[in-house]
């Protein structure tokens, strides 16, 4: 059987997840592992509907060494919430 879903505009415009890190999203950094990137972005557009950015970033560590992190950002803090809550691949983390 299927379902009928409402069209999300965004998803139909390719719009979902942006390619730049927006001022007024909330974000999380997250340890990169493995295919992480690919897997967040993929899992998110499956079981949210709002903007998303996921990209990777370079900082320092205490030892002044460099260290490549993962972040995520959330358009709606609710998802975010929902996010960290529900999201399988952070277990692991």
């Amino acid at each position: 059987m299927i379902k009928n879903k409402p069209i999300n505009t965004l998803e139909i415009l390719n719009l979902r997840q942006v390619d730049f890190p927006p001022t007024h999203f909330d974000y999380i950094t997250l340890p990169m592992k493995f295919n992480l990137e690919e897997s967040l972005a993929k899992w998110i557009s499956k079981n949210l509907k709002k903007r998303f950015f996921v990209g990777k970033n370079l900082c320092l560590d205490k030892k002044n060494s460099r260290l490549i992190q993962l972040t995520v950002g959330f358009e709606d803090s609710k998802e975010m919430s929902y996010f960290m809550l529900a999201c399988p691949h952070l277990k692991y983390n």
